[in-house]
């Protein structure tokens, strides 16, 4: 006994949309781009699907579900169309870079959780340091970081790599654990802060404030020394060098460049000169005074 229910020949573009489970819109793009074929039209001018027009259409909405661009399964179909009906040379080929492609994502992905799960651990700011830069800084309490020691930290990292940052880090540990320093610190930073543009760079003050720079850091230094912390420098460099063992094609200015996955490697050099400082005349000329300061030091002084 034969069903009452006979299928109609060819359904207008809704129905076909409906039961591929698309839109009538992207229908009309796959046409719009060479992916299916226009249908014929009826006598009301309106496009009518056939059995094979739906075929197709499934096969690209899963493909599509897949992950493959429409571009590619429009070659697909040209390619099978040119080899012999029986041919998935061309989908083959096309799943085969998806896959790879999809491998380098997950990896990608996996890579951004672990990203995250360090800064929910460690802190959304000293998370953002690579672990080699936060292990020279478990030791310290909680809080007696500040988030300038951080951002220094960040900007040192950017430019003169994880190393860089690591030993700059000898420096904030220091002055957390050694509170008549950071006191001492804050108010020579606060000297320098006050030398801005209305001050002359041969104002008395840039000299003095320029000589108890170099004096403070020279007492810095010497509590480094005495604390231990600059053999700890010493490690960290052997740490270094057994993670990162130099190769042939190494050059020495490549210890500068950044480290950071995902950002342009560029020298210490190109790295420093994108970076503004917005320093007065009277400041710098204060760094200047304080860098040949500490040239001219003795080393029997």
């Amino acid at each position: 006994m034969y069903s009452s229910f006979i299928p109609p020949r060819q359904v207008k573009i809704g129905d076909a949309a409906a039961f591929v489970g698309t839109t009538p819109r992207a229908i009309r793009h796959y046409h719009e781009i060479g992916l299916l074929p226009e249908p014929v039209r009826g006598g009301d001018g309106r496009r009518r699907y056939g059995n094979e027009d739906m075929i197709r259409l499934l096969w690209i909405r899963r493909m599509a579900d897949a992950g493959i661009a429409l571009d590619d399964i429009r070659d697909a179909f040209a390619d099978t169309a040119s080899a012999g009906a029986n041919s998935d040379d061309g989908i083959a080929s096309i799943l085969e870079r998806l896959d790879e492609t999809l491998v380098a994502q997950e990896a990608e992905l996996r890579r951004q959780r672990t990203a995250v799960q360090r800064m929910r651990t460690e802190g959304s700011r000293m998370g953002l340091l690579s672990a080699f830069v936060t292990s020279r800084l478990k030791s310290l309490p909680e809080g007696s970081l500040r988030q300038a020691d951080l951002d220094s930290l960040l900007v040192t990292e950017r430019i003169f790599g994880p190393l860089g940052a690591a030993v700059q880090a000898t420096r904030f540990v220091a002055l957390a654990t050694h509170p008549d320093l950071r006191e001492d610190s804050d108010r020579i930073d606060a000297s320098e802060e006050a030398l801005d543009d209305t001050i002359a760079v041969d104002d008395p003050r840039v000299a003095r404030v320029a000589a108890e720079r170099h004096a403070f850091e020279m007492v810095l230094q010497a509590v480094i020394e005495d604390s231990g912390l600059a053999d700890s420098d010493d490690a960290l460099f052997d740490s270094w060098d057994t993670l990162h063992p130099a190769t042939a094609d190494e050059g020495e200015g490549e210890a500068g460049q950044s480290a950071g996955r995902g950002h342009e490697s560029m020298s210490a050099f190109e790295a420093t000169g994108k970076m503004p400082y917005d320093f007065s005349p009277a400041r710098l000329r204060c760094m200047e005074l304080a860098e040949e300061l500490a040239a001219h030091e003795s080393p029997a002084s």
